[in-house]
């Protein structure tokens, strides 16, 4: 099976798994990517973010368990809307970095190694998509990194400014790039990718990019140029029904060249 396979555990490796929420849209891609874990030899799973609350999708999920513990990404709807009808279903608890998130289980920290379903999975905290942002590292014969929102496999990562920070979320793709090479980027959205540090590595020379272009255009437009305006002409090439997404891209741009003191 390629991606996108709605309605199917579509194997990636030997330990995971994806099942795709058909949530798809402009910010999802094709939806959400609800992966589950296991080693070859373990009854139990992980699954991380079960998605959007779609009953169907969580109950197809749901029946790959048993699930011995839910890991969550980020706080964003179409990754943790369907936890407490999950919970329901499979009574795992669920971990998060954010303490509001999580049920019957402490919070997850930077640097953490968690044991579960025969699989050890180390937190790398990855602010700047969200405060929240995490990635998952696997070490393993085929390694791996879950990347929720912080890297997609296609296209490139809101930064959803106030929550969202680009100083923040660019120190996390450095994070991304010190990854040794050939460590497969499992994202929350968009088919996989073959090398995570590649990845982050382009998206660090595009955000390099796109700042240069919102520096011209704070030039050309004055000082007191609004995020909407630069979107206009920056965004230009851009479909129209995801300039929200980069007017909020944008202000964080302009913050962070303010925090620069270079607006």
């Amino acid at each position: 099976m390629q991606h996108p396979a709605y309605g199917e555990l579509r194997p990636v490796t030997s330990y995971a798994s994806v099942l795709l929420a058909e949530n798809p849209n402009p910010m999802t891609l094709d939806g959400t990517n609800t992966w589950v874990l296991r080693d070859p030899g373990s009854r139990g799973c992980v699954v991380i973010d079960p998605g959007p609350g779609d009953a169907e999708h969580l109950r197809r999920v749901a029946g790959h368990g048993p699930v011995s513990l839910v890991l969550l990404t980020h706080h964003h709807e179409d990754h943790t809307g369907g936890v407490a009808e999950f919970v329901q279903r499979t009574g795992s608890p669920v971990r998060a970095l954010d303490p509001a998130l999580c049920r019957d289980a402490e919070p997850i920290v930077d640097g953490e190694r968690i044991t579960a379903a025969g699989l050890e999975l180390q937190v790398m905290t990855t602010a700047g998509h969200t405060a929240d942002s995490v990635c998952f590292v696997v070490e393993h014969d085929e390694p791996a990194v879950f990347t929720g929102d912080s890297i997609l496999g296609r296209g490139t990562t809101v930064v959803a400014h106030p929550d969202g920070h680009l100083g923040s979320y660019l120190e996390s793709l450095r994070k991304i790039a010190s990854l040794p090479p050939g460590v497969r980027a499992l994202p929350g959205h968009g088919p996989e990718l073959p090398d995570a540090r590649a990845v982050a590595e382009h998206y660090l020379d595009h955000r390099e990019q796109r700042l240069a272009q919102v520096r011209q255009a704070v030039g050309d437009l004055g000082r007191g140029v609004t995020p909407r305006q630069v979107v206009e002409l920056v965004y230009a090439d851009v479909d129209r029904s995801v300039w929200p997404a980069a007017e909020l891209t944008v202000r964080a741009q302009l913050t962070y060249l303010e925090e620069q003191g270079e607006v």
